[in-house]
């Protein structure tokens, strides 16, 4: 029996190096338990236990953020630089949807974020594996240049949660070859329609990829995508998808289709876009089309009722907005277009072309020159930029960095001209404020506040901007509470608790593209009691010269958001700020 044991334990051995897997950890070997621990911020919420060759972690609700386990290397660090990743299979014992995330630490100053993450979801009894390939995080996308020869922590760990959640972990292994990447996965997979146009005479399609229908029957007819709708079936529609991933439309603020009504019954098309994030509103054409009549359906990807918070909801968390307002359309992750229409009868449409297009904006005559509610309003701060130099009497143009520690700030980045004010980005390595104490850093740009030269409690606040198209850009028109020098230190002063408020007015991702952008406030500082709503949905059009003036009319109990003279969202609460901001 002993002979036996010793040969399936080679045998094990010769099949996970044929695999190209090493265990970082045998749960079942004596001081296992020894190299797992817990962050104190999490230790009276979380338990675990080795059995069996496995480690069973049980996390209780609490004020934690990320509560979890680190499990450590037998000895100063695991050097894994023959692998290109680290794994592990997990089943959630837990009774809810389990949300667990991977980390891989390097050694380093934690405001460097020297590790990559992945995470995964798992329903209750599921198993999944959990997979960090080095150099990437959060969905494979490039990361912290990890040092596989140099990790020194593996973390597991889960949201905070009201209820309990547990799992086990069954393996944590290093797979792969060195310098391997991460799989693409097919979803990720972004296709920008040349010309904004996805369907027409021009564009092929793959009907057996690209058509997907339900009651009815599809197929590219001529150049036109046939769709024939029976009689007496209330479940009937045609999805023209990509031919791989999403179709990225942030370029565009609206898609048209042009359809014709090809049958012999009156027709009334419904037409609807699909995202990774939601879907837009159905659009239903106007009046029914007679036979042979050709028209032009619009589907905005701007909701018809702008978003508005939950009344009364200043005492918890939320990214919902109140029912039938707003819309979660994501125009970067579009993955299907939906046909569907009203008839009496049989009825046959041809879909002639869809196009994805930029409308122009419709700019009311006193936009920028008034607030947009009528009232005895009194100008008490204005800066059309046409002065050779910053007025630095009202203005900062240096100041801390509280969010990339790859840039700084320089005030040659600050570039004045044409009445306009530019804040430059640039791959450039500097010190921060151009200070020679400060630490550098490769990217440098351009800053404007006015911390401790201005502040206000209500009012109208507005700014005319043009936001900038390069991938990974995160430009922002935002206020923060200022109480002012007797406070006290900044932290104090400046605290979005105690009936302060951050208010994100104006707060863009460039991958949005240059049409949408997110509003946001936060309240009861930054840390367990911290609390935020907003929506990431709002899109606009530019005006001729590519800006949009987006603003905020703050008063008691009330924050509206305007973008070009319209109201975009709403919020109305006791909780909202009653502390000047700058």
């Amino acid at each position: 029996m002993k002979r036996l044991t010793y040969v399936l334990s080679v045998l094990l051995g010769v099949v996970n190096v044929l695999a190209g897997e090493k265990s970082l950890i045998d749960f079942g070997a004596a001081g296992a338990a020894a190299r797992i621990s817990m962050d104190a911020s999490c230790e009276q919420q979380v338990a675990f236990k080795t059995a069996a060759g496995t480690l069973a972690v049980t996390i209780k609700p609490g004020p934690a953020g990320y509560p979890g386990v680190r499990i450590a290397p037998d000895g100063p660090a695991w050097d894994l630089s023959a692998y290109s990743r680290v794994e592990s299979r997990v089943v959630n014992t837990g009774a809810k949807t389990l949300s667990l995330a991977l980390r891989v630490d390097n050694a380093g100053d934690w405001q460097n974020n020297p590790w990559n993450t992945e995470q995964i979801s798992i329903k209750p009894g599921a198993t999944g594996t959990v997979s960090v390939t080095f150099g990437y995080s959060y969905g494979r996308k490039p990361g912290y240049a990890l040092k596989p020869s140099a990790v020194v922590n593996v973390l597991m760990f889960t949201l905070k949660s009201k209820e309990e959640q547990s799992f086990r972990v069954e393996s944590l292994v290093a797979a792969g070859t060195a310098g391997e990447k991460p799989p693409v996965d097919p979803n990720s997979v972004r296709i920008k329609p040349q010309g904004g146009i996805i369907f027409g005479p021009r564009v092929a399609v793959d009907a057996a990829k690209q058509i997907e229908t339900k009651g009815v029957k599809a197929a590219v007819d001529q150049s036109a995508l046939k769709i024939e709708f029976p009689a007496g079936n209330n479940e009937q529609s045609a999805a023209l998808k990509p031919v791989a991933g999403r179709w990225n439309l942030s370029d565009a603020t609206e898609v048209r289709v042009k359809l014709k009504n090809a049958g012999s019954t009156p027709v009334t098309p419904r037409l609807q876009l699909i995202s990774n994030g939601g879907p837009t509103e159905i659009i239903t054409a106007s009046k029914a089309l007679a036979p042979g009549v050709v028209q032009e359906v619009i589907v905005p990807f701007a909701p018809a009722a702008s978003w508005k918070g939950i009344p009364k909801s200043g005492d918890r968390s939320t990214w919902e907005g109140q029912k039938g307002t707003g819309t979660k359309f994501g125009s970067d992750a579009v993955s299907a277009i939906n046909i569907s229409a009203g008839h009496d009868g049989a009825a046959t449409l041809l879909i002639e072309s869809i196009t994805a297009v930029t409308s122009p904006a419709e700019i009311p005559a006193w936009l920028g020159k008034r607030p947009p509610v009528e009232g005895d309003w009194v100008k008490t701060f204005e800066d059309d930029f046409t002065a050779p130099t910053i007025d630095l009497s009202r203005w900062n143009n240096t100041g801390p960095n509280y969010w990339d520690k790859r840039s700084h700030w320089s005030t040659n980045n600050v570039i004045l001209g044409g009445g306009l004010a530019r804040l430059h980005y640039e791959k450039k390595t500097g010190h921060c404020n151009d200070d020679p104490t400060q630490k550098t850093s490769d990217y440098t740009g351009g800053y404007l506040d006015t911390y401790g030269k201005w502040t206000q409690k209500y009012g109208y606040f507005e700014a005319r901007m043009k936001l900038p198209q390069v991938p990974g850009m995160w430009p922002a028109f935002w206020m923060m509470p200022d109480r002012g020098v007797a406070f006290g230190p900044q932290w104090k002063r400046g605290d979005t608790g105690n009936s302060g408020m951050e208010f994100d007015i104006m707060e863009h991702l460039t991958r949005w593209g240059p049409y949408r952008y997110n509003i946001a406030m936060h309240w009861d500082g930054y840390g367990k009691d911290h609390k935020q709503l907003g929506t990431s949905g709002i899109y606009v059009q530019a005006d001729k010269d590519g800006f949009i003036t987006s603003g905020l009319l703050w008063t008691p109990g009330s924050a509206v958001y305007y973008c070009n003279g319209r109201e975009v969202a709403r919020w109305e609460d006791p909780r909202i700020s009653t502390v000047p901001a700058n």
